[in-house]
């Protein structure tokens, strides 16, 4: 396994992480021993940086990690995401908080259910409106201060937001979609990422499941898998974007690879400032996502895979209409 700094500070984590979100919601059924076996798995490949935040279940995804990595807190860099408050009677509801007494509150919660003295890298999951971000980070700044996090992060926010957050303490990384249907951050947000020192961590580099090729039919995804809602699973969009999947498909298949494993080789081979973190809960997928490490892709095949997928190529927003508002603001 291969190394990467995430910003400035020297924080050193794998080149490929492990997204846990799907291991307790949002993806069908939950199988934590099957989870759990996992997470082992990838320490012992080599993964180090693992992702979660306090409203995956919510909060049992974080309980989930930090019972999994309890025995080897030493050889891990745990990162999670706060900002999202949510209903616990009907968790479908969601608000956004960034106030300082809540960044506090957040994180106190986030390292008794992790069971840790101290969070590796702290992300902002969303930026609220209500709230400047100066607030916001400085109030994260704080917990750095008390020894409660190590490293600051953001997720999903626009390059002029995310300017004035690492003016008030660096930023390490930023999280933010990114694979080979959602380049919309190539215009402003990576270039910022790069002129400012920061490491970009993609989540759904696979375009939640979409760009393995497996997918064929909305029917086969369980009753409450939240890709029912998204509109590239829906509609025209999916017959579209199958369309897409299937050249990624001939692709890989012309260079001998799988169709997760192209793709993630294109992620990785977009800077050495950026750690994709795509998620899984079981030990196979995982072992295929790895072979990516392996796959190198030629200039040549970069412009070829660029030919055929520009920016803008998939169908649909990324996500509802109701959660776009909270994206790069």
């Amino acid at each position: 396994m291969h190394y990467r700094t995430l910003g400035k500070s020297g924080l050193k984590v794998s080149e490929l992480g492990l997204g846990c979100m799907g291991m307790s919601e949002f993806y069908g059924a939950r199988d934590d021993e099957e989870s759990v076996a996992t997470i082992h798995h990838a320490l012992d490949q080599g993964i180090n940086f693992f992702d979660t935040a306090d409203m995956y279940g919510p909060y049992i995804n974080e309980e989930l990690l930090g019972f999994a990595l309890a025995a080897r807190r030493s050889e891990v860099v745990i990162a999670t995401k706060f900002g999202f408050e949510r209903d616990p009677n009907d968790p479908s509801k969601r608000a956004i908080n960034g106030s300082p007494e809540y960044v506090q509150s957040s994180c106190e919660g986030s390292l008794k259910r992790l069971g840790v003295e101290v969070i590796d890298l702290y992300y902002l999951h969303r930026v609220a409106t209500d709230t400047p971000i100066e607030e916001t980070v400085g109030a994260m700044a704080k917990l750095v201060e008390q020894g409660k996090v190590r490293y600051l992060g953001l997720s999903e926010t626009s390059a002029a937001t995310l300017r004035r957050a690492n003016a008030v303490h660096p930023i390490s990384a930023l999280q933010s979609e990114y694979s080979l249907w959602s380049r919309d951050i190539e215009a402003e947000i990576l270039p910022t990422c790069r002129e400012l020192g920061i490491g970009l961590v993609p989540y759904s580099p696979l375009g939640r499941g979409f760009l393995t090729g497996q997918i064929k039919r909305v029917e086969d995804f369980a009753a409450d898998d939240y890709r029912r809602q998204n509109p590239r699973f829906r509609g025209e969009n999916f017959a579209k974007n199958v369309a897409l999947a299937e050249k990624v498909s001939a692709l890989a298949k012309a260079k001998g690879c799988q169709p997760a494993q192209l793709a993630l080789a294109w992620v990785l081979a977009q800077g050495e400032h950026i750690v994709p973190i795509p998620g899984t809960k079981r030990r196979r997928y995982l072992d295929e996502n790895l072979g990516a490490l392996d796959v190198q892709l030629s200039t040549e095949e970069l412009k070829q895979i660029e030919a055929i997928l520009p920016i803008g190529v998939a169908a649909g927003e990324r996500y509802p209409e109701s959660m776009m508002g909270a994206v790069n603001r």
